[in-house]
């Protein structure tokens, strides 16, 4: 008997092992995660062992508006908490990707188009003369003594007189310079932007000294160069920063103003100090009338503003004589950050309206999903054609046309771009993932936080991403052009899709629909609440997001992160059954269901269609059913008559599924009934545990059924929404055909 047994279980196509088919999409992710250990627990969070480096910086730089170059010097002081002895140092130099011997250029795709613009042909022809990377002057001990390195493109490597040990620290200084781009013609994250009829510059700061790399338990030293595209992992750290600049120049900056005796004028104070208790509406600092009159003119001194920034892992400014400023407060649970927004003239009337009451309610709602705001001003700074986010400052685009109206959808792009933004403030400045491996981490988390805040305050924009319905056009496309969520930044290719819209439909597929929003935003802000000022990996999100809500997600992190998927339940096969009554029971309770027998052509219609009666199915007492004694001793259990009497006037419907897409989902159908009520049913993705190709389910109901379909309010992402409906409708349209059972 049990070598029978054995047979039969490998044999049976639902125990199909040798294939690989049984449960694969329901395996647990097991050692697809790293292991577990005392740095990063099973749970998701950090370890009793957990560990991260620290790197403070003093750094004085000078922006020289003459010739567009900044010249600057640091002193860096690093902390080795780790476990290990190190024997080298490894820093950024991001300008580099800049530099004559880039390899940025040189791993980017090309084609001739018909038409090609100026931009276009000068990206292939490369026929411009930039001298750009970082011009290392110095690097040299607390003593002044020089250190032997070796730049390796967008790396420095800094040897050691000694090994570092665990709990020790190394001082060491670093000059630099280097050409500013025109972010205009060139592009980038960072540079300057010309306004030729006033002849003044407006410059965004970013990358722009070398920052140390990070090293931790999970990759060692995070030494990827930098090509361009996948950004950046950091270290913590304290910063104090002494920016000089053109006397006339307002500065835009990450950390806090500590002289603003020195810089701002007594009227600028006294506004300053004024927004800082105004919570209703901005505070004008600089005015529009004060920011044409100072780009009138160009002064010939110089002026050194002060910024100081506490546990920020980078540091950026933004500067202009052209600047506008206005500010207000913020009131959160426990703490008042400043909104700010910094903007020439040509962005007005629009960011005087808009900028800094973005700012404040991108705040409120991310403190409300993550963890409070914690530090003392968030800023969003006007310039064209870029959206980049830092520590406390962002760059953001959204510019109205010269006579100042734009449109619905300039208005909309400007303020989605400046929550975005703003989020960034949380993941990845504060929630602080690996950039450069991981975007969706950062960017996936963030447009969904941001689809919230949008929700929030902004119900009539239109929603771009963060919703599953947004995400079917990606979804259902040629398999070729995408690349699975969990896929390094650099060898994406929708990158838009794959790393912003894809984790945002997915996180709110998960919050909506397989979590519900009470557990789903419970374990999402644990998450965040665990890993501020942190570096978390994939796995201690998704692990995460289990460890508090006591749902297994695992077949949801594998079908959405790690494969190319898509959702596609058919709605299959629908048969309707009613009990067989004999006639002598009938009593004028119902009408009885008849026995019929239909042709194989009429089967199959009515696999598309209702029939126009119900199948029948023979109800067994216990001494038919009962087929061994053990069988009948269970079934005298049950009053046989009350069962039979209760469902002799029900409607019995065989739900057929498929599952032609892939991607495991919940399903969700909602019936209409002959009398016109509506209801819906949720059938938890689980589901599919036992057959992940097909599902058969049988559902009583006390009224006739009229229509069917399944993810009638387009949760799930589902890609053919022609088959999601029953009875078929030739024009395809499920809400055609919704509207017809409603009437």
């Amino acid at each position: 008997m049990k070598r029978n047994l054995i047979w039969v279980l490998i044999m049976s196509p639902m125990f199909a092992f040798a294939q690989g088919e049984w449960n694969q999409k329901f395996e647990q992710l097991g050692t697809t995660l790293p292991t577990a250990n005392s740095y990063r627990n099973a749970s998701g969070a950090p370890g009793v062992d957990y560990w991260q480096q620290r790197a403070d910086y003093t750094i004085a730089a000078e922006l020289n508006d003459d010739n567009q170059s900044l010249t600057g010097r640091e002193t860096v002081t690093y902390y080795n908490n780790s476990p290990d002895n190190l024997t080298y140092l490894w820093v950024q130099l991001d300008q580099n990707m800049r530099s004559k011997t880039s390899d940025t250029p040189l791993v980017e795709g090309s084609e001739m188009k018909e038409a090609m613009t100026g931009k276009q042909v000068l990206n292939i022809s490369r026929d411009y003369d930039f001298d750009g990377g970082f011009k290392i002057s110095e690097v040299s001990d607390a003593a002044g003594k020089p250190l032997k390195h070796m730049i390796n493109k967008t790396m420095m490597r800094i040897d050691l007189p000694k090994s570092l040990a665990n709990g020790e620290q190394f001082v060491f200084n670093i000059a630099w310079s280097y050409n500013v781009q025109d972010r205009m013609e060139l592009g980038g994250r960072s540079g300057y932007e010309f306004f030729p009829k006033d002849g003044n510059y407006l410059y965004t700061i970013a990358q722009w000294f070398p920052r140390m790399a990070v090293y931790d338990d999970v990759e060692g030293w995070q030494n990827k160069q930098f090509l361009g595209r996948g950004e950046f992992a950091l270290e913590f750290g304290d910063y104090k920063v002494r920016l000089t600049v053109p006397s006339d120049f307002v500065v835009a900056s990450t950390g806090e103003l500590q002289n603003a005796d020195q810089v701002l004028t007594k009227t600028q104070k006294a506004r300053l100090a004024e927004a800082k208790k105004t919570f209703d509406k901005p505070v004008m600092i600089v005015t529009e009338a004060e920011a044409r009159k100072a780009e009138a003119t160009k002064a010939k001194g110089t002026k050194t503003w002060e910024y100081h920034a506490d546990d920020v892992r980078d540091f950026a400014f933004a500067a202009s004589r052209k600047f506008i400023w206005d500010a207000q407060a913020v009131q959160l649970e426990t703490k008042t950050p400043m909104a700010m927004s910094y903007y020439p003239k040509e962005g007005n009337p629009l960011w005087e309206d808009e900028s800094t009451k973005a700012v404040a309610n991108t705040l409120r709602t991310y403190s409300k999903h993550t963890i409070e705001y914690p530090y003392p001003v968030a800023i969003s700074v006007h310039t064209a054609s870029i959206g980049m986010e830092y520590p406390m400052i962002c760059f953001n685009y959204g510019r109205p046309n010269e006579d100042g109206t734009f449109t619905d959808a300039k208005k909309w792009g400007m303020i989605g771009v400046i929550i975005h933004e703003v989020g960034h403030n949380f993941f990845p400045m504060i929630i602080n993932s690996d950039e450069r491996q991981w975007t969706w981490m950062d960017e996936g988390l963030n447009t969904f936080t941001q689809s919230l805040t949008e929700k929030e305050y902004y119900l009539e924009k239109p929603l771009k991403r963060g919703e599953a319905k947004l995400i079917v056009d990606y979804m259902k496309g040629d398999k070729e052009g995408m690349r699975p969520i969990m896929t390094n930044s650099e060898q994406i290719l929708q990158f838009g899709n794959n790393a912003y819209g894809k984790p945002a439909a997915a996180l709110s597929v998960l919050r909506e629909t397989v979590m519900g929003p009470e557990l789903f935003d419970y374990a999402f802000k644990t998450y965040a609440e665990r890993w501020a000022f942190k570096h978390p990996s994939p796995a201690d999100f998704f692990r995460t997001m289990e460890d508090a809500s006591a749902v297994d997600l695992d077949w949801f992190w594998k079908g959405w992160f790690y494969t190319t998927d898509h959702v596609d339940i058919s709605l299959s096969k629908v048969k309707w059954y009613r009990m067989d009554i004999p006639e002598n029971e009938v009593e004028n309770k119902s009408k009885k269901a008849k026995k019929s027998k239909i042709s194989a052509e009429e089967e199959n219609k009515n696999l598309m269609d209702f029939a126009d009666e119900a199948e029948v199915f023979t109800y067994k007492g216990v001494n038919e059913a009962a087929e061994s004694a053990r069988a009948s001793e269970f079934l005298n259990q049950v009053d046989d008559a009350a069962i039979k009497s209760a469902n002799a006037n029900r409607n019995f419907y065989e739900l057929t599924f498929e599952n032609k897409g892939g991607l495991v989902m919940p399903i969700i159908i909602e019936w209409t009934y002959e009398d016109g009520t509506v209801e819906t049913e949720f059938l938890p993705a689980e589901i599919w545990k036992k057959n992940e190709n097909v599902v058969t389910k049988v559902f009583a109901k006390e009224k006739k059924v009229t229509n069917i379909v399944i993810d009638p309010n387009e949760e799930t992402a589902d890609v053919a929404t022609a088959n999601n409906v029953f009875p078929r409708v030739e024009d395809n349209s499920r809400f055609d055909q919704f509207q017809k059972g409603a009437e």
